[in-house]
């Protein structure tokens, strides 16, 4: 028996992060969806992490919506992961804006 999960137990989100809002959750998927999602990010060279509980926690934010103020801990950690690996400087880091910013930006 395998400790690989099956094909229909994958589960993708990707995100994009400009700078200047939260983070959006771009794309979504499970199973065959998914494995697209990843391949996908692969011939793009874009850097792909694996947290099934942050993964699971993404996949309820709807396609285009921001990441919740909840994740933004995690997903902050995902980004710089990212950022680092593709050798790339986060989008303006110092003016990035709070999460109090960011809250009183959907209010």
């Amino acid at each position: 028996m395998s400790d690989k999960p099956s094909l229909k137990d994958t589960l993708a989100v990707s995100l994009e992060y400009s700078g200047d809002s939260a983070p959006r959750v771009t794309a979504k998927g499970a199973g065959h969806l998914a494995q697209q999602i990843i391949d996908v990010a692969k011939q793009h060279n874009i850097p792909i992490t694996q947290d099934q509980e942050l993964t699971e926690l993404l996949s309820q934010v709807e396609l285009n919506e921001q990441v919740p103020a909840a994740l933004y801990e995690a997903v902050a950690q995902v980004l710089v992961f990212a950022y680092q690996l593709s050798g790339k400087s986060l989008p303006n880091p110092s003016k990035s804006p709070s999460p109090d910013d960011l809250q009183n930006k959907r209010n």
